[in-house]
């Protein structure tokens, strides 16, 4: 397993849950019986490799953990059945993804559950995908979603018909021995390319600094420059998710107004729906808003992948103490550009490389004390909230016959920085998910709710 991967298993904790969350809602279909959804996500399992693979630490620790296909799937450990509960919906199923979320995944067998869930008043249909980080980032996510549905406009392969289940073997389980010899002779391996690494970040580091003493837009750091807010605290193990959603020709529509990216919008309506809401609860913090924005790093025009993450964080400001939505707007794309430059200095896999180095022992023990101390009370955050935008398909599809109608996506909150938000779009909507600690905010609606006056505010004319 890459460092960079494994990473995501070190981080966890019992209230630290590194698992994302793949919410797809399906159309009601008379000839299709939704007890059979779960066949049908089993037959196409071969298009699925990660989930066949479970983690399987190494002796001692002496190296990140290793990917082993050993065992058959056993589908009652990972594909269940629930109901949505009252009043049903959107808010009934917001209020049983909270509870998904809110518990680990089993260690023991493949990072991975499929939730099906029924008795939405209009008749739809949730189908909840929960997978570890350790799996994918969004861009594999992606990937892994187009070999399920059964349309798409992705390029990824086709999937062959749902009836033809292949039968993926197992290979039987490296001995003791074997582990620790391959795990030693990686070790071996890795030692040998710190030397480069060494001489690779040293440049970059020289061109930093060059690079910002001629830069006039500041990047914020972590820690040092983020305000502590609200919802920047220690978690419990309870999850709280809530969705909106906002026509993506509009987004696109501020997007050509102002010559800025589409993440920018993205990130402006963000930082315009935090400060309205921060401002009612009387919520004023002494600097802008950070956010951490994750990033990916796949060579334009790279195989698609099905598995791992390739991703980088940008640190941006969102801006808060701006009161004009489109100065707010700009500040926004400044220090982003700002910040990608950066990144392009150091490289956009400095840091994967450095954390093929991270002791998985040592890491793992220090992030579970620093859980259960509540020790993120004790410091300003690295950053405030994460902000995510992954383009999802722009085709309507299917999945087993039945029409997907929405299709919503959440990562994981993080000690002391308890709220996330992805965007995920999906044919004309970009489809907004929130996921936070109920003891850090009791009600989400608040927030989503002030998505929309966000947009419309970039959408005015200036002056």
């Amino acid at each position: 397993m890459k460092g960079v991967d494994a990473g995501y298993l070190y981080m966890e904790t019992p209230t630290m849950h590194m698992h994302t969350l793949k919410i797809a809602l399906l159309e009601p279909v008379e000839t299709v019986d939704y007890r059979d959804i779960t066949g049908q996500l089993l037959a196409r399992l071969h298009r699925l490799p990660p989930f066949q693979r479970r983690v399987l630490p190494v002796p001692f620790a002496l190296n990140h953990p290793m990917w082993v296909t050993d065992r058959p799937i056993d589908p009652t450990r990972h594909v269940f059945h629930d109901q949505v509960p009252a009043p049903g919906g959107m808010a009934g199923l917001e209020a049983l993804v909270g509870r998904i979320a809110s518990t680990p995944l089993d260690r023991s067998i493949p990072l991975w559950e499929v939730h099906v869930c029924e008795a939405f008043d209009d008749g739809r249909v949730a189908v909840v995908a929960k997978m570890h980080h350790a799996i994918a980032d969004g861009v594999a996510a992606n990937a892994l979603l187009a070999n399920i549905i059964d349309s798409t406009d992705s390029s990824a392969t086709r999937l062959e018909p749902s009836g033809q289940q292949s039968a993926s073997g197992t290979e039987p389980t490296p001995a003791a021995r074997t582990q620790v010899g391959l795990a030693l002779l990686d070790a071996i391996r890795q030692l040998g390319t710190l030397p480069e690494l060494l001489g690779r970040t040293f440049r970059a580091l020289v061109a930093l600094v060059r690079h910002r003493r001629h830069s006039r837009v500041k990047v914020p750091r972590p820690v040092l420059d983020v305000p502590r807010v609200s919802f920047n605290g220690p978690l419990s193990s309870r999850r709280i998710f809530a969705t909106g959603a906002l026509p993506l020709n509009e987004i696109k529509e501020v997007q050509h107004a102002h010559g800025v990216t589409f993440n920018d919008v993205v990130l402006a309506v963000v930082a315009g729906a935090l400060r309205k809401w921060m401002t009612g609860r009387g919520e004023w913090p002494s600097a802008p808003l950070v956010a951490g924005v994750p990033v990916a790093t796949d060579e334009p025009g790279a195989p698609q992948r099905l598995s791992g993450n390739r991703v980088s964080n940008l640190f941006t400001s969102l801006a808060t103490d701006i009161d004009d939505p489109h100065e707010r707007l700009r500040a926004i794309s400044a220090t982003t550009n700002e910040s990608k430059a950066v990144q392009r200095t150091l490289g956009h896999d400095m840091l994967v490389d450095w954390v093929q180095f991270s002791p998985p022992a040592p890491l793992s023990a220090a992030m579970r004390i620093y859980s259960k101390t509540r020790a993120a009370s004790l410091h300003p955050p690295p950053f405030n909230v994460i902000v995510s935008n992954v383009r999802g398909p722009g085709a309507p599809a299917t999945i087993s016959g039945a029409r997907l109608s929405d299709l919503f996506s959440v990562g994981p909150i993080l000690e002391g920085i308890g709220l996330n938000v992805t965007a995920w779009s999906y044919v004309g909507q970009m489809n907004f998910s929130l996921l936070s600690c109920p003891d850090l905010i009791s009600d989400l609606g608040p927030l989503v709710a002030e998505l929309r006056p966000a947009l419309d505010e970039l959408r005015k004319t200036e002056g």
